[in-house]
Order: C-alpha cells, then structure tokens, then sequence
C-alpha cells in the first residue's frame, strides 16, 4: 500500500478521536508528532488553528475534541462495531416519499441512509436485514416512509445484489497484508485509518447472508491489537 504523507492535522485528529476520553495533554501529542514525522513547531501551529475553528477546546495544559467532533467520535465508535441482534428474516424497508428537494438535501439524505447500512434497492428505496440495534432517526414530516418487510427470493442473493461482498472481503484482505507489511509508524497510522474507514462500510449483515471467510471480524482484531499497542504507550490512536 502506498501511503501519504500525514499532515499534522491528521495525526492530531487520530489520537483525540481514539482516546478515551478524547483528551491529551500537548506534550503528548508533540512526543505523538514526533512518532510521526511531525516537527514539533508544525504541530503546535496545527494545534491553535484547530482551536479556532472548533475543532479542538484547550485547556491549561492539554487538548480535547470539541462538543461538534465529540458527536463524530461516538457516531465513529458505533460505525466500527455495530451491535446486532439476532435476525428473524425481516429487513427494514426506508421509501423516500417527498420531491423537489434541493441537490444538496438528497446527497445529504443518501449520506445518512449508507451511514445507517442501507443499500439503495432502487432510486428512493432502501433496505437491509433487521439485525442492527439501532433506532433509525426521526425524519422530517413527509421526508419518507419506513416499513418492514421480508423478500419472497433468496435474501442472500439479495444481499449479494445490494453488497458488493466479494469485493469488500477482498479489499478487507488487502488491508490486512498491508498491516503486516507496514514498516514505519507513519505507515501503521496511514493503514489503520484505512482499516477504520473500510469497517465503517462493513454492511454488518446477518451471519447466514455472509460469503464464507468473511473478514470483518479479522479486521476488527486486527485494529484492536494496534491500538492496544498504542495505548500502552499512553496513546490511542484512530482515524477517519
């Protein structure tokens, strides 16, 4: 895997939004800086711009996530291990019921549609098993319809249709040869981040509805091993 450079921004952002809770003090993040290729008066100067655009709050001698990225932390939590229950064959059905909205409004619509795990059936309608434990969120009136239902074919079949599954596990394996060929902490940060983004697509789809070796739970332990490892240099580290 070939790697960019990471700005200072980056790294700051990936070891707030990994610790628990999203504090550090500067002098760990300049130690963290370092670790990555980051001069320390590069860092610092990434540090007060982040301040004043909200980004970060600052206290007398450290730095935490701002009540805005606060909310993306939890949403990033919930995206990398979804909860799911088990599944008794029904999948949620989301129907976009209003028109005229602007171009801006449906890219956003779409956004929070694939971030709850839904695959477009067709333009406008949505769907995914019924496995996830979590509430779907309260819409606008006459934005859209929800609704149960369960396919009369083949569901994994379906879920082959919505998913691009083979290539997802494919992808997912490739990650995980770059982590164990990455030689520089830079690269293990670059790779990790991948690894979160690409978990955050995972449809976390009923078990009978998965190819064989599916590698999603590899990937997860995977990212838990490097963050450990991190942790137990007082840092934990994440990126989206």
């Amino acid at each position: 895997m070939t790697t960019r450079p990471l700005s200072a921004r980056s790294v700051v952002l990936s070891l707030l939004l990994g610790a628990h809770p999203p504090e550090l003090p500067a002098s760990a993040l300049v130690q963290a800086g370092d670790l990555f290729g980051i001069a320390e008066a590069t860092l610092r100067v990434a540090l007060t711009r982040m301040v004043a655009a909200g980004d970060l709050d600052r206290t007398d001698r450290s730095y935490r996530l701002s009540s805005r990225l606060l909310a993306r932390q939890h949403r990033q939590d919930a995206a990398l291990d979804p909860a799911t229950h088990d599944w008794d064959g029904t999948w949620e059905l989301v129907v976009v019921t209003s028109s005229g909205r602007s171009a801006a409004d449906r890219a956003d619509l779409r956004a929070t549609l694939t971030e709850l795990r839904l695959a477009e059936l067709r333009e406008g309608v949505w769907t995914r098993p019924a496995n996830l434990g979590r509430p779907l969120p309260g819409w606008p009136d006459g934005l859209l319809v929800e609704l149960t239902a369960t396919p009369a074919d083949d569901p994994a079949a379906l879920a082959a249709r919505l998913w691009d599954l083979t290539g997802w596990n494919a992808t997912g394996r490739g990650l995980l040869s770059d982590v164990a060929a990455a030689s520089s902490d830079a690269d293990r940060l670059a790779i990790a981040a991948a690894v979160v983004r690409h978990l955050r697509t995972d449809p976390a789809l009923p078990a009978t509805l998965l190819p064989a070796g599916w590698i999603a739970d590899e990937l997860r332990a995977t990212y838990a091993t490097y963050q450990d490892e991190l942790i137990r240099t007082g840092l934990s580290v994440t990126r989206v």
